[in-house]
């Protein structure tokens, strides 16, 4: 699936280093689709449900979630996408520092798919995201459902 030119991942990140990162390693994966890079939880509220360009994606999406975000932050997100019922079927990966049993059990109450917690190690978190991006290879993702967007 990854190799689709046509696979959009939806990268909430408020870290521009940890941004960057996750989008090179990806890219080593081979994860070719396109990587829409958004700032913060309010930013991702607006991308997915205010201007309703989501609407207009053709393609399979992914989202790549960070917890610690400004404004909203990464449960709210989740809350949000995972109770519409146009967007609940989205995948969402949590991609966080937090290594707190009881955070990581909200997160997969909330509806996440996966939750990744990120080495602090630079390395360590590098190959985190090559192994992700492998994962993704071999990881079917639903197709899109723009005709429940009109």
């Amino acid at each position: 699936m990854t190799h689709d030119e046509n696979l959009k991942i939806l990268l909430i990140e408020d870290d521009p280093g940890h941004a960057r990162l996750v989008e090179k390693n990806l890219r080593r994966s081979n994860v070719m689709g396109e990587i829409i890079m958004l700032r913060d939880g309010q930013e991702a509220i607006n991308y997915v449900f205010g201007d309703r360009d989501y609407a207009r994606l053709d393609a399979p999406v992914l989202v790549l979630l960070d917890l610690n975000l400004p404004i909203l932050d990464g449960y709210q997100v989740l809350k949000r996408l995972k109770r519409d019922e146009q967007t609940k079927h989205i995948p969402v990966i949590i991609l966080t520092t937090a290594d707190d049993a009881r955070e990581i059990d909200q997160c997969y109450e909330l509806g996440c798919n996966i939750c990744i917690t990120k080495p602090v190690d630079y390395e360590q978190f590098s190959d985190a995201i090559c192994k992700l991006g492998l994962f993704l290879a071999i990881m079917a993702v639903p197709p899109g459902r723009q005709d429940t967007y009109e």
